[in-house]
């Protein structure tokens, strides 16, 4: 029997198979990392520009406040006030004028499920000057109701529909229920007019 005993003291090592082997992962690692620090260093410039645009509109952004809090002080100014509440109200009527009943309809027709009628239809101007559809629905099930919702939410006519109330109907198994929803012409439409 033999056996094979190295006595050296330094074992030998085969280092070209090491650096073959360790050699290409590391390369590859690295390759690797010069790539992500290209993209970060890339991401960041990218992000100081938008920092820098980002500034730019807040100054804007103060600046525009800065002119409408001038022009409010001088519209409040006691010798203003009837000529802006005035110009307010004229503005309310012609915006009102403009309220088209018969695009509402037709809008509302095509978003409208078949089990369910309008019973009554609201127009008003909100907070943010917008027009608001305040409508009662009447139909056979809750279901209805929140598909009109849903349908609306589609629409580009009718933004943030809202289901705000709810009950039976003293007609039976039916639902009387009241949406609201701002009301969006055609831009187009609009200025046709």
């Amino acid at each position: 029997m033999r056996l094979d005993i190295n006595l050296a003291t330094r074992p030998y090592e085969d280092a070209r198979e090491f650096w073959g082997r360790w050699g290409l992962g590391v390369g590859v690692l690295a390759v690797a990392t010069l790539v992500l620090l290209a993209f970060a260093v890339q991401s960041w410039i990218h992000a100081g520009r938008d920092r820098h645009e980002i500034r730019q509109l807040q100054q804007q952004i103060a600046q525009r406040d800065n002119e409408r809090s001038k022009a409010q002080a001088f519209l409040d100014l006691s010798a203003n006030r009837s000529t802006r509440d005035q110009s307010q109200f004229l503005n309310g009527l012609i915006q009102r004028k403009a309220f088209s009943w018969t695009r509402v309809f037709e809008d509302l027709e095509r978003v409208m499920p078949s089990n369910l009628h309008v019973v009554s239809l609201r127009p008003d101007i909100n907070e943010q000057n917008q027009m608001q559809l305040d409508m009662r629905v009447a139909c056979e099930n809750r279901l209805a109701a929140v598909e009109l919702v849903h349908r609306m939410e589609s629409s580009r006519h009718f933004q943030g529909a809202q289901l705000v109330q709810e009950s039976a109907s003293g007609e039976g198994s039916g639902v009387a229920a009241a949406v609201i929803a701002t009301y969006v012409p055609d831009p187009l439409e609009r200025s046709a007019k």
